[in-house]
């Protein structure tokens, strides 16, 4: 990940016009705008083709090629683009507890960024799915901390954070992590296992997400969630690989992959959750 990110191309995709300067006013503007115009989406694991972590292979993918990604491709093009901007950042890593809190005593398969700012350390993650932050957070234990969507908060810290969100009136907890600084090459072997192994749920389900302004879109195999603050959400069940290939470009913003990789793909999805074709 030495080589120069392409700001121009970032900044494009995600609507960011502003000030570059190191701040937190930047940083909060850009974990705002990013989760909101990148999807996170497991298609290439899905599809059975590779999750490549290197710079170039980010760039085109989530820039050029209009796709979206899992936590390692969002949060390494987002550590390599504050660098760029002479932000101080080092590359966390997490243990996922949100569906299975036994996996505490696992190997992380989650990567999150910390930024130093003015003497004070935030966390940064642009990559956790439906419940993704759309802002910083103060490395600070105990304190509820407002999103522009859900209101997060940070527990204990010697040597283990737990990020907890508070989801209908009940804090969650969605993963445990600590600040020890990883190098990129770290992720390697958890990419491998997440984007590749049978065992997988990135192998298995269909996982897209996208968080803009007011609202979180989620799409799990053919259930399709629409969660708008303060009101109940709109699910909807898709019953067709048109419906579902209209949800990921449409709602989504995806630029789909050849029909011929994908809609295999999607007939699976279907069959698996007992949905026929007519």
């Amino acid at each position: 990940m030495s080589q120069k990110v392409n700001l121009n191309a970032y900044f494009e995709r995600i609507g960011f016009a502003g000030s570059i300067a190191p701040t937190l006013a930047t940083l909060e503007l850009i974990h705002a705008l990013h989760p909101a115009a990148i999807p996170f989406e497991n298609l290439n694991p899905l599809l059975g083709l590779p999750v490549n972590l290197d710079l170039p292979s980010i760039e085109r993918k989530l820039l050029s090629e209009r796709r979206g990604g899992y936590c390692f491709e969002h949060n390494l093009l987002l550590m390599t683009v504050l660098r760029e901007l002479d932000f101080t950042v080092r590359g966390l890593a997490a243990r996922v507890v949100w569906t299975d809190p036994a996996a505490v005593d696992r190997p992380p398969t989650h990567m999150l960024l910390a930024v130093d700012i003015g003497g004070a350390s935030y966390i940064a993650d642009v990559g956790f799915g439906g419940l993704t932050l759309t802002a910083p957070l103060k490395l600070k234990s105990d304190v509820e901390q407002p999103t522009p969507h859900e209101t997060f908060r940070l527990s204990g810290g010697d040597p283990d954070w737990t990020l907890e969100a508070r989801i209908e009136g009940e804090w969650r907890a969605l993963y445990v992590f600590d600040t020890i600084e990883h190098s990129a090459d770290f992720y390697e072997d958890p990419n491998q296992w997440l984007s590749t192994d049978p065992a997988s749920p990135f192998r298995k389900e269909l996982r897209v997400a996208l968080s803009p302004s007011g609202k979180r879109l989620a799409l799990r195999n053919h259930r399709l969630s629409i969660h708008t603050g303060g009101e109940p959400s709109d699910v909807r069940l898709l019953t067709s690989v048109a419906e579902l290939r209209e949800a990921l470009s449409g709602s989504f913003g995806i630029q789909l992959p050849p029909a011929e990789l994908l809609d295999p793909a999607l007939e699976a999805i279907l069959a698996n959750a007992g949905v026929t074709e007519v």
